[in-house]
């Protein structure tokens, strides 16, 4: 359970829709307050998100968007607006490809003809964003959190982890010192730190990667460093347990011998 002050904002927003879609609003309207507090500010997404429907007649929810709308002004008076707006565009452009594959794979199988020209057209479209995504690091750096806030800045993290192998190598150290300032999310540098050793063939650190057991053709983690340690290493970056991370994607874990199921 996720405590008051603890995690990430992304955090503590999802622990609102959680608790908003189980009826408990004072709880949600708690984790709401510290999104907020923490710089979750999409604005447009809090209004639109339907799990926070529920909380939308009760009297404390207007106060709130009065509140978030406040502290997107004060903020977003100092970002880069052009550049905010085009990472947007580019951050919506990666995400729709991917909810159209998604629900294509589910409604005709992963084989069908409508996934497969959906594939097509999501690698045309990653190539595409990162033919702008690169020129704005070499011109901004990782831009981040103070330069165009961090939903935007989210963006540069997703086509640079869609990316070629090499790009990732290029570009992971400028997200290591954008975390290490508080300018990007330590849970995205953990992703990437982990995609990056894993085309290495090394183990993960933080366990973000699963694979295809050749045999049962059923998803498994990859192969983990230490892997007694993992959940702590995993708080540490603002990830949740193992565990439940493995089950939000239908992944038992089993964990290390000797070591207990949490």
């Amino acid at each position: 359970m996720l405590q008051a002050g603890k995690g990430s904002a992304s955090d503590h927003y999802n622990a609102a829709c959680s608790w908003a879609l189980a009826g408990n609003k004072n709880k949600a309207f708690a984790h709401l307050e510290q999104a907020i507090a923490k710089g979750y500010l999409a604005v447009a997404h809090w209004q639109k998100d339907t799990d926070l429907s529920s909380l939308h007649a009760d009297k404390r929810w207007p106060k709130l968007v009065d509140d978030l709308k406040r502290s997107v002004a004060a903020i977003e008076a100092k970002y880069n607006q052009p550049l905010k707006a085009q990472l947007e565009s580019i951050y919506e452009k990666d995400q729709q490809i991917r909810r159209e594959f998604v629900a294509a794979r589910e409604q005709h199988g992963m084989e069908s003809a409508e996934v497969k020209e959906l594939g097509q057209k999501m690698e045309q479209i990653d190539q595409e964003n990162l033919k702008q995504i690169m020129p704005l690091i070499e011109t901004y750096g990782w831009p981040g959190k103070s330069m165009v806030g961090m939903h935007a800045s989210s963006a540069v993290f997703l086509v640079i982890q869609h990316a070629p192998k090499e790009v990732m190598e290029k570009y992971l150290p400028l997200l290591r010192e954008a975390a290490a300032k508080g300018e990007a999310s330590k849970n995205h540098l953990a992703m990437m730190e982990d995609r990056v050793r894993m085309n290495q063939g090394l183990p993960q650190l933080y366990g973000s990667q699963v694979q295809m057991d050749s045999d049962t053709k059923q998803w498994v983690l990859y192969k983990v460093e230490d892997e007694a340690n993992l959940d702590k290493r995993r708080a540490e970056m603002g990830l949740g347990p193992i565990k439940d991370y493995l089950k939000s994607m239908g992944v038992e874990y089993t964990p290390p011998t000797g070591q207990p199921v949490k």
